[in-house]
């Protein structure tokens, strides 16, 4: 298990790399997720505002 950890003397170079990688995709996962959210009240504004424009128009 050492072997594999101290990756052939390349250790220091390998798990950073693996850590700086797995820190970009979390944080591309958190932006897209905010981006989500973000997206999704704007919908629901704008269902809202569309609805009310409706019953307006009915009266």
């Amino acid at each position: 298990m050492g072997e594999f950890l101290e990756m052939g003397g390349y250790a220091a170079f390998v798990w950073p790399a693996y850590g700086l990688s797995a820190g970009v995709l979390g944080l591309v996962a958190w932006f897209s997720l905010q981006g989500l959210k973000d997206t999704q009240k704007m919908f629901d504004r704008l269902s809202a505002a569309t609805e009310n424009d409706e019953r307006k128009s009915d009266k």
